[in-house]
């Protein structure tokens, strides 16, 4: 059973990411602008010899299931192709700053199952003020875009109050981990607002469930009530919204990598995409949405192994 709902979802995945990687290609297949200016650089007009030898030399002018399908294939072999502006391949600008990007979803991931998932669980046990409070707070940093907070965290806590930098990656692990605190507060603000308000919903849920009050009714002691009945139970949605949560932190660390000047990915993205650099751009648009499918596949089988009421096997 559980193989063949791993079957169908890798199946699924397959699909999805062979119509993203024509969704991506093509819209930027049919973006405006010439990308052969890129190389020929300078405010006069471009040679149109010096173009078309260009556009010759990176099949530019191939129709488009031609570009689609080297592209495709090189992918698949780990080539991205050649930088315009870099004059690189992309690939080795990719492996050069994702481990900066990598680093700082992680950074940010433990923030939000730490602080997210803890401040839920508390108010939907406790209720009362606790609960206000804990929801006023979350819906109030749930407003805040994440340029906001990356801005109101410098001004804060590097420019008054000095305690930490708001500017490059650092070297060595434990200055990375200081260098990127800032961005990862940033990045993390929001997704663990909204991460302890769905906890707190699913745990305030199934502590008014009717199986938690005969079991409170039967004597069991609070805390196995509270670990085997309500967390466990409420752990399905927790573990959904978490991975959406990781899933939107891959889409959305490009701002932050751009506004604290972080040598990652989502910054190169940015950079590549203010200079039409469509190979770095397609390779960066495809990968993200590798991750984010893969990390919603992962999640839908973890939550599949630890509520059996999730099915596997067949239809709900």
């Amino acid at each position: 059973m559980i193989w063949r709902f791993l079957a169908r979802r890798t199946v699924a995945l397959l699909a999805t990411l062979l119509v993203a990687s024509v969704v991506i290609y093509g819209g930027l297949f049919l973006a405006p602008g010439d990308p052969a200016t890129l190389l020929v650089g300078g405010g006069k007009p471009p040679n149109p010899q010096l173009l078309a030898e260009i556009h010759r030399q990176y099949h530019l002018d191939d129709p488009f299931y031609a570009q689609y399908w080297r592209w495709l294939t090189g992918m698949l072999h780990g080539d991205a192709g050649q930088s315009l502006s870099y004059h690189d391949q992309v690939s080795h600008l990719i492996t050069a700053r994702i481990g900066t990007t990598a680093l700082l979803i992680g950074y940010a991931t433990v923030l939000i199952v730490l602080f997210g998932v803890s401040a839920g669980v508390v108010a939907g046990l406790r209720g009362g003020r606790t609960a206000t409070a804990v929801t006023a707070a979350t819906t109030t940093l749930m407003a805040v875009p994440t340029f906001v907070s990356a801005v109101l965290l410098i001004w804060l806590f590097a420019v008054r109050l000095n305690w930490l930098p708001a500017y490059g990656n650092g070297t060595g692990l434990a200055d990375q981990l200081t260098h990127l605190t800032l961005p990862a507060i940033a990045l993390a603000v929001s997704w663990l607002a909204y991460v302890a308000q769905v906890t707190r919903s699913a745990v305030d849920g199934e502590q008014r469930a009717e199986h938690v009050q005969t079991a409170r009714s039967r004597g069991i002691p609070e805390r196995l009530v509270v670990r085997k009945h309500i967390l466990r139970n409420a752990s399905g949605p927790i573990l959904s919204v978490a991975g959406v949560a990781v899933a939107g932190l891959i889409a959305g660390c490009s701002v932050v990598e751009q506004t604290f000047g972080l040598n990652g990915v989502g910054a190169l993205l940015i950079q590549s995409a203010a200079k039409q650099d469509l190979a770095v751009v397609q390779a960066l648009a495809l990968l993200t949405v590798v991750a984010f499918a893969v990390v919603n596949t992962l999640v839908d089988l973890a939550t599949a192994a630890l509520d059996h009421r999730v099915p596997v096997g067949g239809a709900a």
